[in-house]
C-alpha cells in the first residue's frame, strides 16, 4: 500500500499558479504518475484537467441552493463554496481517463483524481466525499492495469483557502466507502530527473484460428483478436529480457542513465501455423503481425524487473489500445478485398463496422492496417504516445495533446518519434493457404476469384500439374516395361 507520495515540484507549482489565477471555484481532473509496489510509494508527474463534455459543460461544478440564489447576488469564490453542493459527471471523467491512458507509456499511468476546491466546500457534506469515491472507482475500472493492477488510487485535494495540498490513498472495491480512504504523506521534489528510460522494439507474429461457430456463439473480428492478445499476454509474461546486451538474472536497481535497449526472448513455442490448423473446425487463420515500439520509465530506486514488467504491459496495452481505436470507429473501410456483391460474400458488406465482422462468413481475403504509434515530447525529457490511422495527419496528434492532455501540441515535427516504420496489420487466410502452401492462394476460398467455392475445398489441378502427373505415370510404365523385358531375357537364357 502506498504510504508516501512525491510530486514533481516544477510541474505542480506551475499548476498551482495556473489554478490560483483562473478564478475557478472548482476543477477536477486526473493524476498521472506511477504507484511503485517495491517502494510502497507513489510518484505524481502531472495533473490533467478533464475538459468540458460534448455539450460544453464542465466535468465538475458547484450547484448553489435556490434559497441562497434569491437572497444573494454575486458571491466570492469562497462564499460560493459554503452554500454549494458538488456535481461530478463521473462517466465523462472515466471516459477522459480511458483516452488519456492510451497516450501513456510503460510505467506511467492514471493513478487517481484531483480536485481544486475550498476546504469549506469539501467539509460541507458526506455526499461530496461519496461522489469523489465513486469517481475514483469509475476511473480505476476505465483504466485497468491487467493482472498486476493495484486496487488503489490517489485522491489529491488542492485547497485554495488556505492553499494546502493533501493526499489520500483509496482502496477501491465493489463496496467503496469513506473507510476506504487512508491519509498518506505528500511532498514535492524532483521526480522526473530520477527516471530511467527503457526502450524495446517487439516483433510479433500471431496466427489465430477462424473456427466454424454455431449461431448462438458467433465470434467477430474483435472477439478473436481480444482472445489472441489476452493469450499472448500470458506467453509474454514468461519471456526473458536482455538489457543492453546482458541477460537479466539479478533483480537490482539500474545505476546507469541513458536509454536502455531491451530485447524480449519468448520461450520455445509450438509451430503456430500447425497449431492454428490442427483444430477440426478450423476454416481459416487470422494472421496478426508487426512491430510494437515500447518505452518505459523506472524510478532509479526500483528494481530492474519492474522495468521489464512495465515494458511487457505496455506492449500488450498498446495492441489493445489500437484494437479499441478501430472498434470505436463507427464504420471501417475494411471488408472483402474486392468490391463483391452481398451474395458473393454472404451478406458481408464493406460498410459493416469492423468490430462486427463475422470471420467465418467471409469468402474473400480481408486486410486491415492498425494505427501507427508515434511518440511526443512531454515532461522532463519523457514521452507520451498517440496512434494515427493511415489517413490521419499530425494535426490530429496536436488536437489530442491539447484536448486530452491539456498541453501544447508539438510545433516541430522533427521532435516527434516515429519508430514504427510499418504499423501492425492483420489478414485472413484460408485453411489451405496455411496448411498446404502448394495450393494456389488465388483459387482458395479467400482468394481473388474463389467467392463461390466451398470453404476448405481443394482447388482443381492446373495444366502444369496434369503434365507433371502424366509424366510421372509414363515413367513408371516405362520402368515396368523395361523390367519385364530384362526378366524375359534372363529367363530365356
Amino acid at each position: 500500500m502506498v504510504k508516501a507520495v512525491v510530486g514533481e515540484e516544477t510541474q505542480l507549482k506551475l499548476i498551482e499558479d495556473r489554478l490560483s489565477q483562473s478564478g475557478l471555484p472548482v476543477q477536477l481532473g486526473l493524476v498521472v504518475g506511477k504507484l511503485s509496489s517495491p517502494l510502497d510509494r507513489g510518484f505524481v508527474f502531472d495533473l490533467v484537467p478533464t475538459p468540458p463534455n460534448d455539450a460544453g459543460e464542465p466535468a465538475c461544478s458547484l450547484l448553489e441552493s435556490v434559497k441562497d440564489d434569491k437572497k444573494k447576488g454575486t458571491k466570492s469564490r469562497s462564499q460560493a463554496a459554503e452554500v454549494s453542493s458538488l456535481f461530478i459527471d463521473g462517466d465523462w471523467v472515466a471516459e477522459h481517463a480511458r483516452q488519456v491512458a492510451r497516450m501513456l507509456v510503460g510505467g506511467v499511468r492514471v493513478v487517481g483524481i484531483y480536485i481544486w476546491v475550498s476546504s469549506d466546500a469539501s467539509k460541507n457534506s458526506t455526499i461530496m466525499l461519496s461522489q469523489l469515491l465513486q469517481t475514483i472507482k469509475g476511473v480505476a475500472e476505465a483504466t485497468p492495469l491487467l493482472e498486476t493492477d493495484r486496487e488503489e488510487r490517489l485522491l489529491i485535494h488542492i485547497c485554495y483557502s488556505p492553499m494546502r495540498w493533501t493526499c489520500r490513498n483509496c482502496t477501491w472495491t465493489s463496496n467503496i466507502t469513506s473507510s476506504s480512504l487512508r491519509p498518506c504523506d505528500f511532498k514535492m521534489g524532483r521526480v522526473l530527473t530520477s527516471l530511467q528510460t527503457f526502450k524495446c522494439t517487439y516483433n510479433f507474429n500471431l496466427r489465430l484460428p477462424i473456427c466454424h461457430e454455431s449461431e448462438s456463439n458467433v465470434q467477430t473480428l474483435s472477439d478473436v483478436l481480444r482472445q489472441g492478445i489476452s493469450h499472448h499476454a500470458k506467453e509474454l509474461k514468461d519471456a526473458k529480457a536482455i538489457i543492453d546486451g546482458n541477460l537479466v538474472v539479478r533483480d537490482e536497481p539500474c545505476t546507469f542513465y541513458g536509454v536502455h535497449e531491451v530485447e524480449l526472448l519468448l520461450p520455445f513455442m509450438k509451430d503456430s501455423n500447425a497449431e492454428a490448423c490442427s483444430r477440426k473446425d478450423a476454416l481459416g487463420v487470422l494472421v496478426f503481425n508487426g512491430s510494437v515500439c515500447s518505452f518505459a520509465y523506472l524510478n532509479s530506486k526500483e528494481p530492474i524487473s519492474q522495468a521489464v514488467s512495465d515494458i511487457k504491459m505496455d506492449i500488450i496495452m498498446s495492441l489493445q489500445s489500437r484494437l479499441d481505436i478501430i472498434c470505436d470507429e463507427a464504420y471501417g473501410d475494411v471488408g472483402p478485398k474486392d468490391d463483391a456483391s452481398p451474395e458473393a460474400s454472404d451478406g458481408i458488406s464493406t460498410d459493416k463496422p469492423v468490430s462486427q465482422l463475422v470471420l467465418h462468413f467471409l469468402r474473400k481475403e480481408c486486410r486491415l492496417s492498425f494505427p501507427r504509434r508515434v511518440f511526443v515530447p512531454w515532461l522532463g525529457g519523457t514521452y507520451i504516445c498517440d496512434y494515427l490511422q493511415p489517413s490521419e495527419t499530425l494535426e490530429v496528434l496536436k488536437d489530442h495533446c491539447v484536448e486530452l492532455m491539456s498541453m501544447e501540441g508539438p510545433t516541430d515535427a522533427s521532435t516527434i518519434l516515429k519508430p514504427e516504420i510499418e504499423a501492425p496489420s492483420l489478414v485472413t487466410k484460408s485453411f489451405w493457404d496455411v496448411a498446404a502452401p502448394f495450393y494456389s492462394a488465388s483459387s482458395s476460398p479467400f482468394g481473388r476469384s474463389g467467392g463461390d467455392s466451398e470453404e476448405g475445398s481443394r482447388t482443381e489441378p492446373s495444366n502444369s500439374d496434369n503434365v507433371r502427373i502424366m509424366g510421372a505415370v509414363l515413367c513408371i510404365l516405362l520402368f515396368m516395361l523395361l523390367g519385364f523385358v530384362i526378366y524375359a531375357l534372363g529367363g530365356s537364357g
